[in-house]
């Protein structure tokens, strides 16, 4: 029976089955077993400040399944830091670490036989992985965001984990002293929650409201917050509701819940990754979506939001502004969303939004109206060309000029781009190549948000174009293309680049050009090998076998 189809009960499965025998030992009663079993995902870990305040989100999403004479049964998922593993090694594991939370709820939920699954988390991965463990188990599920960091600040300035990043740029430059360099360091993250821009988690957790399968309102909530506590407990009552009337991820996430989604990426001016998160979620939820269709919502949906990285605000103003319900209103009045999408509450978009005003309030400047957005279009341009077939990614807002063409610098490791970086050898004018730090050639496809981070830092974030076939995070801005398609490691043309060649990035013709001749790549392509793979064994190994390109979400399943 697929998972699309069926209908299961977990005290189908043990109603005169000796494992009862195991269920009395975690303190079940007879009267348990005529109840639903209820999974709780737990991404509680005192790793990161995104996930060290889950456990009283966890703690109250129980209290309220049980509240309800429904049964709950925790298990934990793991989590990467990207902040905290940026720049190293363990960069490689955040976007293997999407595929295993997958697996893990996949699995348990699964080899439980739960009749629902409430997803708990925080850091970046945390949230695609949570989603797609959810669509491929396609019980009843709702997913709860641990919320964003509390901003830090630094002699009036707010501040995130990217200002530390940009800060050692800064710093190395001489354009920063000494005691601001400390005092942003350590100020910049305050409190628990998720790094505070719209930067990867805010993007992915916002979009989670639009896609329907988290509340309204709350994925800009902070974590230190008790409105964040409430959220979690009335989630798990709304899941409860949704257990006993059958409905599931597949019923939500479909391909125009994923526009409406991917709209609300491009109306908050989100993250990169977005990109690769939906072609993933899409793959598991049995969605036809491609690359190209993120140009295609990029030209229907202006940017209305100045959020962090490239504006001024972070996620805690865009909640006092009315939060994503207020955006998702604007869209939708627009004619932007489709409103008749089924939400987890059982009832549609639009009448989730009925009571949401239509126009935002005159006293916040986070949100703008479609009449007077800040961008035209949206910011993740799709850039195609002989040095990226199948596809490339651009983030776009925040620059003043969104073309260059320049001399390759090329690199095939991040701390080689960085020291030179750092030692004044990349000037204005010239593309970074950062190359095989794709999906299998990195392999995990690690984010650059060091290098990129060193250059704004300095002065050249828009003088210098930087191209990878790995991604960047939330957190970067500036000429930067990602998730270039073929990968080097795959014998994509990025791996014929040569020191000094031309280089053309164009976001307006959406074009990312090699200039050299045909004959010349036939000559390099000749004499290129396949390196060897970096990692053969272990987990790393074995996403190197599994996983598809980028252009199809570098999912392994």
């Amino acid at each position: 029976m697929s998972n699309n189809d069926r209908s299961r009960h977990i005290t189908q499965g043990i109603a005169r089955s000796p494992n009862r025998a195991m269920f009395y030992a975690l303190g079940y009663d007879e009267a348990d077993f005529d109840q639903p079993l209820i999974g709780i995902a737990n991404g509680h870990s005192t790793i990161t400040p995104c996930n060290a305040g889950l456990q009283k989100l966890v703690d109250a999403a129980v209290a309220a399944i049980q509240s309800e004479h429904t049964n709950a049964q925790v298990f934990g998922v793991p989590t990467i830091s990207d902040g905290m593993a940026m720049g190293t090694e363990g960069m490689k594991y955040s976007l293997v670490s999407r595929e295993v939370i997958a697996d893990c709820v996949e699995l348990s939920v699964q080899g439980q036989w739960m009749d629902g699954v409430l997803v708990v988390g925080g850091c970046d991965k945390n949230l695609p992985g949570g989603l797609i463990g959810m669509l491929r188990a396609n019980v009843p599920s709702i997913y709860v965001y641990g919320g964003t960091i509390k901003p830090g600040r630094w002699k009036g300035e707010d501040l995130s984990i990217v200002s530390a990043f940009e800060a050692v740029g800064a710093y190395m430059a001489g354009r920063m002293n000494k005691e601001d360099f400390e005092g942003i360091e350590r100020n910049a993250c305050p409190t628990t929650g998720s790094c505070g821009g719209m930067y990867t988690a805010n993007t992915m957790a916002g979009s989670f409201e639009a896609l329907g399968i988290s509340l309204l309102g709350s994925s800009t909530m902070a974590n230190p917050d008790e409105e964040k506590v409430g959220s979690a407990a009335l989630s798990a009552r709304v899941l409860v509701e949704a257990v006993r009337n059958g409905l599931k991820p597949r019923d939500i996430v479909t391909r125009k819940a994923i526009e409406n989604a991917v709209a609300l990426v491009m109306a908050t001016g989100g993250s990169t990754n977005a990109v690769l998160h939906y072609l993933a979620i899409a793959r598991a939820a049995e969605v036809e979506w491609e690359l190209d269709d993120f140009e295609r919502m990029r030209q229907q949906v202006p940017v209305i939001c100045d959020l962090k990285p490239s504006g001024r605000f972070m996620a805690v103003d865009l909640h006092r502004a009315g939060g994503v319900p207020q955006v998702l209103k604007i869209l939708l009045d627009g004619g932007k969303l489709h409103g008749e999408c089924m939400t987890i509450t059982g009832r549609t978009l639009a009448e989730e939004l009925s009571t949401v005003p239509s126009t935002p309030s005159v006293d916040h400047q986070v949100i703008t109206t479609l009449d007077y957005a800040i961008y035209p279009v949206g910011h993740l341009a799709i850039l195609k060309g002989n040095l990226a077939e199948d596809g490339a990614v651009a983030k776009i807002s925040g620059l003043s000029m969104t073309s260059l063409q320049g001399p390759a610098r090329v690199f095939e490791d991040e701390q080689s781009a960085l020291d030179a970086i750092l030692d004044d050898r990349i000037v204005a004018g010239d593309v970074v190549v950062l190359r095989y730090l794709g999906p299998r050639g990195g392999p995990g496809m690690p984010e650059m948000l060091s290098p990129t981070s060193a250059l704004v830092g300095r002065g050249l974030g828009e003088s210098v174009g930087l191209i990878t076939d790995g991604r960047f995070s939330g957190g970067t801005w500036g000429l930067v293309v990602g998730h270039v398609a073929p990968e080097a490691f795959q014998g994509g043309a990025i791996a014929l680049v040569e020191e000094g060649d031309l280089i053309t990035i164009d976001s307006e013709t959406r074009l990312l050009q090699l200039e050299v001749d045909d004959a010349e790549l036939q000559r390099r392509r000749a004499l290129w090998k396949q390196p060897a793979p970096k990692y053969t064994q272990g987990v790393l190994g074995k996403y190197a076998q599994l996983t598809g390109p980028a252009n199809h979400g570098a999912a392994t399943g």
